[in-house]
């Protein structure tokens, strides 16, 4: 309750600074700078820190595709901390109708319907175009919440084919316990206090790839994180449903 209660509060109180910044794309790096502010408020009101890591100082004027994990709603207020200047993000077409991130994905952020084809391919257009004018990709891989965390789903091609199509690196970011914070899947229900441990890996090149090295990528992307988590969970002596997580 107190969670939800810190929530509505400190979106109230930066609303009025979503609603002025969404309103043109010359105020996105500004729109995204509110969003971090309420971010980080938000989780730090809320009892909920973060740590984060990176195995390379990423370059802040650069253009990336972030791909990160997802096992809890945490995950995108905490991407709004690591990415940079005037990113977006890409969803599932439903969260248009969160009253949280309704505003967002009718402006700066892109909607997808992930029964249409047809909407997916316009929102890969999309989203290429803004890419080329510098504006960094936050996107699930997953596609949804993991229903077996830590061990991550199945990696859909969207975000490598952006990646390898305009040229820029992935960066792989592996959330390594958000959601033993707050999660709302399967038997684990709930949140609590605590620190959130996040390592952003360094940048995969690709400038050398075609778009026929697209599954090659994304292997590669997806070996990096799972043996991150897997070391994490190790220490940890987490185990997937059944017992299940273990080296790929």
């Amino acid at each position: 309750m107190w969670l939800q209660v810190v929530l509505l509060l400190v979106y109230i109180i930066h609303f009025p600074f979503f609603l002025f910044f969404s309103r043109d794309e010359r105020y996105f790096r500004s729109l995204n700078i509110a969003r971090k502010l309420c971010s980080a408020s938000f989780m730090n009101l809320s009892g909920i820190f973060f740590d984060i890591r990176y195995e390379e100082e990423l370059d802040r004027k650069a253009t990336y595709v972030f791909v990160p994990n997802h096992t809890s709603y945490l995950d995108i207020p905490l991407l709004c901390l690591i990415a940079n200047g005037a990113f977006f993000f890409m969803g599932k077409e439903e969260l248009i109708r969160n009253p949280l991130f309704r505003l967002f994905f009718k402006t700066i952020d892109i909607p997808v319907n992930r029964e249409s084809k047809l909407s997916g391919y316009r929102a890969l257009q999309q989203a290429s175009e803004r890419i080329k004018k510098g504006m960094s990709l936050v996107l699930f891989p997953e596609g949804t919440i993991s229903d077996r965390p830590p061990e991550m789903l199945p990696f859909k091609s969207g975000a490598f084919r952006l990646a390898i199509e305009n040229r820029v690196p992935v960066v792989p970011v592996s959330m390594l316990n958000t959601w033993d914070i707050l999660y709302d899947k399967g038997q684990k229900n709930g949140s609590r206090p605590g620190i959130i441990r996040i390592f952003v890996h360094k940048p995969v090149p690709t400038a050398h790839l075609e778009v026929s090295d697209e599954e090659k990528l994304k292997e590669e992307v997806y070996g990096i994180m799972h043996a991150k988590l897997f070391e994490y969970a190790s220490k940890q002596k987490y185990r997937g449903k059944d017992g299940a997580f273990g080296p790929s």
